[in-house]
């Protein structure tokens, strides 16, 4: 097994290299889940503990995803200089860094800090998706990338589903709902002790999440993973590639990287604003807490879907088409269903369980667009890679953008943000993925 830092070609890997590596991979999207769908249950704790709007509490998702655009080009400059391993461990070091940001933030009840912490914590996270990413989608054949993608999608999403939970747990107490209900009759001392005492909780989990994801960063640099030769081309892709001199030669790149800024902000805005739209229907926070959870659920059994049926029964780029148009269905559904429902205990709208089964379609549509969307780039492919990374930043501007129309219009009418998003992904998996030329 390669386990110096000597680059190789993925064609010499022995089949347990290859396992090998999934598996290491496998678990840093575990980690990138918690991390990044921690945000679900973020959102609403600060904005009651740092009172803040609508817009001001999604500027979570916002602080967290602007990094993506902010570092991922840098991140490929990086791996090219120090290579994987200890680029990778520098993105967990990064992390480290953000969680133990949130002590002083959490001892000043400052937002501002906390944003800074999540900024920190998503350069690392856009450091190792630029370098995990393109890592599995080469490692193993093309035409089951998506199968491969859609493997690495249940450990992210299943990380999803126990993020809020256990940041639930060891934060949030039976007894808040009342102090919450009560914090507007509250004198400002008093209030301010409450919320004080409510903040600090973060304190112990986020110290012990920075200290393990510095250990992690160790592991990973001496780990058995093998140094991926992305430089080299097939006789074909180099003549196809004759002449060409930067990534915006490729216009079926190009598009996937607008394709991924809408998919994952369209992803995000149906988990991490379930909560306060369950809210709206007066549900608590202690038992919304759980909706997020169910979204990724939906995800999940949209990947094992796709291990199943991709590509043996359908091709990956018409499943990408199949599950756009269900999107945008879904999506629909949200503004124009009504009626209430009890479904797990939960007395609701049945609106809110559309978005819930946005999950699904939107499981695959991450696994559809990034095979199509660096097919054939050779030598571009960790800049091209970057450049769909650098996408991720629609987490944070499509957040903010239901947040505003959530201020002005409503929950339930901002989300008729998520339609023209799934019309352009539409678009992407019928006819933007072949252009070679513009």
């Amino acid at each position: 097994m390669a386990t110096s830092d000597t680059a190789v070609s993925v064609a010499s890997l022995s089949r347990r290299d290859t396992t090998v590596s999934i598996v290491i991979i496998a678990g840093m999207f575990f980690i990138f889940g918690f991390l990044s769908w921690i945000n679900a249950i973020l959102i609403p704790y600060f904005k009651i503990a740092c009172e803040l709007t609508h817009f001001q509490s999604y500027l979570v998702a916002f602080a967290f995803y602007i990094a993506y655009f902010v570092m991922s080009m840098p991140a490929s400059y990086l791996l090219k200089a120090v290579g994987f391993k200890r680029g990778m461990m520098i993105g967990f070091f990064a992390l480290s860094l953000g969680a133990f940001i949130f002590v002083p933030a959490a001892m000043t009840r400052t937002y501002a800090v906390f944003l800074i912490g999540l900024f920190t914590i998503g350069v690392g996270l856009a450091i190792l998706q630029t370098a995990a990413n393109p890592y599995i989608t080469i490692l193993g054949p093309k035409e089951r990338a998506a199968q491969r993608i859609s493997i690495m999608g249940i450990c992210n999403k299943f990380a999803g589903i126990l993020a809020p939970l256990l940041f639930a747990a060891a934060v949030l107490r039976p007894t808040d709902q009342a102090m919450f209900d009560s914090l507007a009759t509250m004198s400002d001392d008093m209030r301010a002790s409450a919320l004080d005492e409510l903040i600090r909780r973060v304190i112990a989990p986020y110290t012990v999440v920075g200290a393990v994801l510095f250990l992690i960063g160790i592991g990973v640099r001496y780990s058995p993973l093998p140094e991926i030769n992305t430089e080299e081309e097939s006789a074909e892709v180099h003549a196809a590639n004759h002449g060409k001199t930067h990534i915006f030669q490729f216009p079926h790149l190009v598009l996937g990287a607008v394709a991924i800024f809408i998919h994952v902000g369209a992803q995000v805005i149906s988990i991490d604003t379930i909560i306060n739209y369950a809210g709206s229907m007066g549900v608590s926070l202690i038992d919304a807490k759980v909706f997020p959870s169910y979204t990724l659920a939906m995800a999940i059994v949209g990947y094992f879907m796709g291990i199943a049926v991709v590509p043996r029964w359908i091709s990956q780029t018409n499943m990408l088409r199949l599950v756009t148009i269900m999107g945008a269905v879904f999506s629909l559904l949200i503004v124009f269903t009504r009626g209430e429902v009890v479904l797990f205990g939960h007395r609701t709208d049945i609106s809110i369980w559309f978005v819930v089964l946005l999950g699904i379609p939107n499981s695959l549509t991450w696994a559809g667009i990034w095979p199509l969307a660096i097919d054939g780039l050779g030598r571009f492919t960790k800049v091209g890679a970057s450049l769909l990374i650098m996408g991720l930043c629609g987490n944070a501007i499509l957040p903010m953008v239901y947040g505003y129309f959530a201020d002005v219009a409503g929950l339930r009418e901002a989300y008729w943000v998520l339609l023209p998003c799934y019309l352009y992904l539409i678009y992407y998996a019928m006819w933007g993925h072949k252009l070679r030329k513009w």
